[in-house]
């Protein structure tokens, strides 16, 4: 059962509205693209699908078994921590051994072009490559739903290419994917795309 919007509204406490009755069911093993003018609210929907914020009306359905990660704009890790501590990290923390968890995060830097850079430094790692870890990570979690909130806004273009060659892998677990966007480029990567700026 995918997780779904419900007639969400959300409006700030001075009564400004950001958006109005959205529902939206989020498939799995696809992305869905969060778009629309800076400041219609795509952010505040991530929040409110994690559910660290609850919407002015409408709700919000999860399945029971839910799981919910988030990559957020700017990656995040820590600076002396090696890429592949990174993401085997999600995986100790579920009860896997360090040899079960090393070998899921091999694979999974292999698939986001990190594998010659595992014993590299968080804070050796280009913007793009800290990135693609951050997105690495968050399927280490094994989601059922990842939140991704701008990618590519702190890159430059060519940087921001590279995180948009792995969006299209992100789905391929079974994961429903959803971008938050203002990159007409990543917006072409999803398979559905909401847009808070048009009448729902």
């Amino acid at each position: 059962m995918p997780l779904r919007l419900e007639s969400v509204s959300h409006t700030f406490r001075g009564g400004r509205q950001l958006f109005r009755d959205v529902s939206w069911v989020f498939e799995e093993g696809r992305i869905h693209g969060v778009v629309g003018p800076s400041g219609c609210g795509k952010s505040t929907l991530l929040a409110i699908v994690a559910g660290m914020l609850a919407p002015t009306s409408g709700r919000v359905v999860r399945p029971s078994a839910s799981t919910i990660a988030w990559v957020f704009q700017n990656p995040i890790g820590v600076a002396r921590r090696s890429a592949i501590d990174h993401v085997a990290l999600p995986l100790l923390a579920r009860g896997w051994t360090r040899r079960e968890a090393e070998r899921e995060a091999d694979e999974l830097l292999e698939a986001f072009g990190l594998a010659g850079r595992r014993r590299a430094e968080f804070g050796e790692l280009s913007g793009g490559e800290a990135q693609r870890l951050m997105l690495a990570r968050g399927i280490a979690s094994h989601p059922t739903v990842l939140l991704i909130d701008e990618p590519t806004a702190q890159l430059d273009r060519a940087t921001s290419s590279e995180v948009n060659g792995v969006l299209g892998r992100l789905a391929g677990r079974g994961t429903a994917v959803i971008v938050a966007t203002h990159d007409e480029t990543t917006r072409r990567c999803c398979s559905r795309i909401l847009d808070l700026g048009q009448p729902q």
